[in-house]
């Protein structure tokens, strides 16, 4: 059972003004997130980063110190040694006042390389781990790698401290008359950077429902496809996946973290969409906790595959995120 006396927010990761930090990630949705705590937590100009090396991340990260590590796939232990190794390599320890962490492996090892220099480790759980931690945060804590925190009161304890939830004070809002279902849409779908796993029930439920007058603009990952109307893209830079949902009237997602917080971050009510560990489209069913968690919320437009439909694409046309951080 939760320690109800974990239930206050917890007090700044970094105390004692600005710090020189280590801000360790995974692409997408964990970095993402890290660029927000980042904020919150005003480190200093001169932290360094540590991540993959792909269009999202030279977005997000342009003009910061960067030190770029060999992709890490889900449960990698070999790439996650790698990834250490790299980090020693390259870094003085004694340039650094901390080390945050929002996973996913890669998190572990530069957190291991902090506890190794008896630097103080952070490690912050993604938002989208509603019911509990991921296995990269069990093995932070079964470890003692670093402190450990939650961004869901509900499953807060002594060892899981709460912090505030990146997804903010976010609602939905309806803004216009809803289009007719014949109407034509300009409909970005996007599937995010989560390698090796490809989303084809989303792509081909999308295909099934649009129509021969709209305009889609594909951003598919590895769900790579030469059969599909419209315009399609493995990657997007960040600013042009930016730019292709603000010009969108729909933006269809999969349920990931990166993704629907840079769409609600600018005002955009997303169709959401979870992948599933049955169909082999992520590495376990963690997308359905954000899902879940939007639905409760009112936030977006969450929908299974199944569930996505006409009237749903002009719906989601007709609303937009306002709120904390809202654009």
């Amino acid at each position: 059972m939760p320690d109800q006396r974990a239930a206050a927010p917890a007090p700044a990761l970094f105390a004692d003004g600005r710090k020189r930090i280590l801000l360790v990630a995974s692409t997408g949705g964990h970095l993402s997130q890290l660029v927000r705590l980042a904020q919150r937590e005003n480190v200093a100009a001169d932290s360094v980063w540590v991540t993959f090396d792909s269009p999202q991340s030279r977005s997000l990260l342009a003009g910061k110190p960067t030190l770029w590590v060999d992709y890490v796939a889900p449960r990698d232990a070999g790439a996650t040694l790698r990834a250490y190794r790299r980090i020693a390599a390259a870094l003085d320890p004694a340039d650094f006042d901390g080390v945050l962490s929002t996973g996913a492996a890669v998190g572990a090892a530069g957190l291991a390389w902090a506890k190794r220099h008896g630097i103080p480790g952070h490690y912050v759980e993604s938002v989208s781990r509603t019911d509990g931690p991921s296995l990269t945060g069990r093995i932070v804590r079964g470890l003692r790698l670093g402190r450990t925190y939650t961004q869901h009161p509900e499953w807060a304890s002594r060892q899981w401290q709460p912090v505030e939830s990146v997804l903010g004070e976010f609602r939905r809002e309806t803004t216009e008359p809803r289009p007719d279902s014949a109407d034509p849409l300009k409909i970005l779908v996007t599937l995010g950077t989560i390698r090796p796993y490809r989303f084809d029930r989303l792509v081909d439920r999308v295909v099934d429902v649009s129509l021969p007058g709209d305009e889609i603009i594909w951003q598919l990952g590895e769900t790579h496809r030469e059969d599909l109307p419209g315009t399609a893209h493995r990657m997007l830079e960040a600013d042009e996946l930016l730019e292709a949902a603000l010009a969108a009237d729909v933006v269809v997602t999969h349920s990931g973290v990166g993704t629907v917080l840079q769409m609600l971050d600018h005002g955009v009510s997303p169709i959401v969409v979870p992948r599933h560990k049955e169909w082999q489209e992520h590495v376990d069913d963690h997308q359905l906790q954000i899902w879940r968690l939007l639905s409760r919320s009112g936030i977006g437009h969450p929908v299974e595959v199944p569930e996505l439909t006409r009237e749903v694409l002009t719906r989601a046309a007709a609303s937009r995120t306002v709120g904390h951080g809202a654009a």
